[in-house]
């Protein structure tokens, strides 16, 4: 199990979408490319994130194989959390930290299964959907 999630950890999709996002000098755009890197990686290791939410309430080495990567997973939320701030596209008064704790609620693997799985929605409504939400969540008016 720890092989299989931390090809999933260790999947390009997360560098690159990182990357990208560090290119970005719009605020939507960075949104929108998070949002899609995020979307595809958890499109791609759904199946897996189930069997180990499903085995970490039972085992602990699951428990700790999926701590370890949900810490992963926020922290480079907080690479796209920073970069807005970088871009001085926060909020006002939005904290880095708080930003990456909102990209977290709507971009975390628990989102997509929400809205995937248990809604019946689409991965591509369900990507549309939650860019508009981290936008208007996150972003000040200054990012228009």
């Amino acid at each position: 199990m720890r092989s299989l999630i931390s090809e999933g950890i260790t999947d390009p999709i997360v560098d690159e979408t990182l990357a990208a996002v560090g290119m970005s000098s719009d605020p939507r755009e960075a949104v929108a490319v998070a949002t899609h890197g995020v979307r595809i990686d958890n499109e791609r290791h759904f199946d897996l994130v189930r069997v180990l939410v499903t085995a970490a309430a039972l085992d602990e080495t699951a428990k700790e194989t999926l701590t370890r990567a949900k810490r992963s997973y926020r922290e480079a939320l907080g690479v796209v959390a920073r970069r807005l701030d970088d871009l001085d596209a926060l909020g006002q008064g939005m904290l880095v930290d708080r930003a990456a704790d909102i990209l977290w609620l709507f971009l975390g693997h628990h989102s997509w299964r929400l809205y995937a799985t248990n809604c019946g929605w689409s991965w591509n409504d369900t990507e549309k959907w939650v860019t508009e939400q981290v936008s208007a969540a996150l972003l000040s008016d200054r990012a228009d």
